[in-house]
């Protein structure tokens, strides 16, 4: 099996960071770290990740809007997605399943069990995902 690849789309760097960080050392993932939802669609139709961890509040698009673009595009509609969010907290299951959504993970996180979060979410196994 090859590694997986998540594509991280956050506006702030230092998420950024800290999530490449887990994703390439606690989970053996590669991490594709971009700034805005504009690189988002398009890194995501170019890279054709495994999985996308979104931000929803960022200034140039917000989450919603890429998830609109990203489930409009054939190329993209199949990219399972986690949306990383202050406002996880708000979001019910129906919300999720209305969105598209995997699972939101709420910020702050904790860097130690975000992997676990992750691939509980989208079903993965830590022990296999080389």
């Amino acid at each position: 099996m090859t590694t997986k690849r998540i594509l991280i789309i956050d506006d702030e760097v230092h998420i950024r960071e800290v999530v490449q960080t887990c994703l390439e050392a606690l989970g053996g993932w590669d991490a594709l770290p971009v700034a805005s939802g504009r690189e988002g669609l398009v890194k995501a139709e170019v890279e054709q990740p495994d999985a996308i961890l979104l931000d929803v509040m960022m200034p140039d698009m917000d989450g919603y809007t890429f998830l609109q673009q990203l489930q409009a595009n054939p190329v993209t509609q199949g990219i399972p997605v986690i949306l990383l969010t202050a406002m996880a907290h708000r979001l019910d299951q129906q919300q999720l399943l209305v969105l598209g959504v995997k699972a939101a993970i709420a910020k702050p996180f904790n860097p130690v069990s975000l992997i676990n979060e992750i691939a509980s979410a989208l079903g993965w196994s830590l022990e296999t995902q080389n």
